[in-house]
């Protein structure tokens, strides 16, 4: 058994930054008990880089493993050549088993990055869904109403919106929902988007006698721009296997209120300490100097602290003791669309007296965003996005894109 004040304590440390806990008494029954349980999470291989959004979920899975509990990271290699639904609004095409094998391996070499191979269980739902007869199929169908299906936000909507839903597209929490009964998981995490395949393992453990499973949702990290779910598609995103200085500069530019965001997400500093540095920030102190120790500490996670150091050192080479000074001009430019076009964005910073000639400038190699110097006239910058823009040698202004 495991005494209350520990109890409270593990809880607390399960608690920080999840979205969700269904039942949390539930839980704190199965922690009571003493043994190691059985932490699933389940990946699509649909596509084979990770980036810091999906860490979000695997730090969660990481501290369940240094609590004592035994990870199952399933790649759903199976559920991958059905299409995940959720969050489309049409039939997504499905994989082929060379691709998902591919994308699959890919995803093996970099989970331990993060994950303990100690304590980690890699399973393929194939195993035992390559098993499954038409028979079993219709079984596992049986257990649900097309009614009970369309609750699903997703499917609701492209349901009123006469947009078409294979029949193959129900199976997919079906599916993922028997995961949970093949792996007898005890606690199932995933994001706030999959809520309703997550319960469905509940419902399907119960349906063939199994203790429910736990669901524990986490948040879906916003991505550099500060407004979409961090994605590889629409560029807004930090690979874990991005160079060191990459990595540095991209977490460099997101803006200071994202900034809490990710350190309350992505940190392993004690929520304390973060909330003392967020008294420091509004006593005076730059935010820039706590981005730093935010970039600083992720790099090391993914390099090592020695690239965590150069990187740093490298950034300071470009932006303090290059030609860009620390007081310029703060600018807010305001796009409706969620972009602003670069020559735009220089017009209205002050920094060019025409589109035309930020334009102009562009083609000279005149313009510099963040110290890098930009030849694509047609570049979008997305809203939520802070830059050091410059123009010629003299021109310089943070801008903010809202």
């Amino acid at each position: 058994m495991v005494r209350e004040a520990k109890l409270d304590e593990v809880l607390h440390q399960i608690r920080r930054g999840a979205d969700e806990i269904l039942v949390e008494s539930e839980l704190k029954q199965k922690l009571e008990s003493g043994r190691p349980l059985r932490v699933k999470a389940g990946f699509d291989p649909t596509a084979p880089d990770l980036h810091l959004g999906h860490t979000v979920l695997l730090n969660k899975m990481r501290q369940l493993q240094d609590l004592g509990h035994h990870a199952l990271f399933l790649i759903g290699d199976f559920t991958g050549m059905i299409g995940d639904p959720t969050g489309k609004n049409a039939t997504r095409p499905p994989l082929t088993r060379e691709q998902v094998l591919a994308n699959a391996q890919s995803y093996r070499d970099q989970v331990f990055k993060v994950l303990d191979p100690e304590k980690t269980e890699i399973v393929f739902n194939s195993s035992w869904m390559d098993k499954f007869g038409a028979v079993d199929l219709v079984r596992l169908a049986a257990t649900h109403t097309v009614a009970r299906m369309l609750e699903r936000d997703d499917f609701s909507k492209r349901y009123r919106g006469g947009q078409p839903i294979a029949i193959h597209e129900f199976l997919y929490p079906l599916v993922q929902g028997y995961d949970s009964v093949a792996l007898r998981a005890d606690i199932e995490l995933g994001g706030t988007d999959q809520k309703f395949n997550l319960l469905m393992g509940r419902e399907l453990q119960k349906h063939y006698g199994q203790p429910a499973q736990c669901v524990l949702t986490m948040p879906l990290l916003e991505g550099l721009d500060g407004v979409n779910k961090m994605s590889k598609s629409l560029g807004n995103y930090v690979g874990i296997t991005d160079a060191p200085q990459d990595m540095f500069g991209k977490l460099m530019s997101i803006s200071d209120e994202l900034m809490w965001r990710y350190l309350e997400l992505l940190s392993f500093r004690s929520l304390d300490e973060i909330s003392g540095w967020r008294e420091t920030v509004r006593q005076g102190r730059n935010p820039r100097d706590i981005k730093v120790l935010l970039a600083q500490e992720i790099v090391a996670r993914f390099h090592s602290q020695a690239a965590a150091e150069q990187a740093l050192a490298d950034f300071e080479a470009r932006f303090r003791q290059g030609a860009i000074p620390d007081e310029m001009p703060e600018v807010t430019v305001i796009s409706e669309s969620g972009h602003v076009a670069v020559a735009n964005l220089l017009k209205h910073a002050g920094l060019v007296s025409s589109t035309s000639e930020a334009l102009r400038m562009i083609e000279q190699g005149g313009v510099k965003l963040d110290g890098e110097k930009i030849s694509d006239r047609g570049l979008q910058i997305a809203a939520g996005s802070t830059l050091v823009a410059q123009v010629g040698k003299r021109r310089f202004a943070r801008v903010t894109v809202n």
